[in-house]
């Protein structure tokens, strides 16, 4: 009977990423139909904590964070947990052998959201580890299916990948970032300041990082590499965007792509994937 429960808690997963994702919706539809669930899993996992740190003003979020910590592990440990976001994530853990320092340093980076405004370069590197590269270790642990040797080829480029998609996040969301939540996480930029040239430092660290997980995308088993190029594609195409965009606009208004334009990328590298250009 409890599969009855493992699958409601799978749906709750799938729902909760296409709520809040389009972009990663696209992306995991084109990953082979094994990979789906798990990765589903992964992002209602993150998703959830996300909104705790970024959402949840009213309530006390530290407590909040705090019992989503000890019942993440709890479920982790015995195997089930009446959160469906949480039981599904635990499927996924306990089955790949994601490994539990992933976990904990992700959950640390929420605990910075919760105590850091301004962020040095030890600290912004720390946050960048917890919330995007480890996200991608956990989904590369999926994606190799346990092999050892494949996953530590591709770590780097991994990691890479999380950290530019963070940061072309950070670009994205800075104005609702400042204004709103009143965090700054580029280390040594006076965002009440911001300005073309400290933009575009910015916007060369991350061109290095998209450049070096291209090289791994193109490693990644067959089973992996659409949905994941596609992803790869939609974000340099947002950083594209952004990249044409003033530092005063930027601060202005969050800069998008269209869910029209997001179609058009996904039939582009479909088509790309298919006549192996990758």
């Amino acid at each position: 009977m409890k599969a009855i429960f493992d699958n409601l808690s799978a749906e709750c997963s799938k729902l909760t990423t296409l709520r809040y994702s389009t972009s990663f919706s696209l992306g995991i539809y084109f990953l082979n139909k094994k990979l789906r669930q798990p990765i589903y899993a992964i992002y209602g996992f993150v998703r959830l904590a996300d909104e705790i740190v970024d959402s949840f003003h009213d309530y006390d979020k530290d407590f909040l964070l705090k019992k989503f910590k000890n019942d993440c592990y709890e479920a982790i440990e015995q195997g089930i947990s009446l959160n469906p976001i949480l039981n599904s994530f635990q499927q996924v853990v306990n089955e790949y052998e994601i490994d539990r320092e992933l976990i904990d340093l992700f959950l640390q980076s929420m605990e910075m959201d919760l105590n850091y405004q301004t962020y040095s370069s030890d600290k912004y590197d720390e946050y960048i580890l917890g919330s995007a590269q480890v996200v991608g270790l956990m989904c590369l642990r999926v994606f190799t299916d346990k092999n050892t040797q494949d996953y530590e080829k591709l770590k780097d480029s991994a990691m890479m990948l999380g950290s530019a998609f963070q940061k072309v996040n950070f670009l994205r969301d800075i104005n609702a970032d400042y204004n709103l939540l009143n965090r700054t996480y580029f280390p040594n930029v006076n965002l009440s300041q911001f300005n073309n040239v400290e933009k575009k430092q910015i916007e060369e660290d991350i061109e290095r990082e998209f450049k070096a997980a291209l090289q791994g995308i193109k490693l990644l088993p067959k089973s992996a590499k659409s949905g994941v190029y596609l992803a790869y594609i939609y974000y340099l195409e947002l950083f594209k965007k952004i990249k044409r965009t003033s530092a005063e606009k930027v601060m202005n208004k969050r800069i998008r792509i269209s869910n029209g334009h997001k179609f058009g990328l996904m039939c582009d590298s479909l088509i790309r994937y298919k006549i192996n250009v990758l």
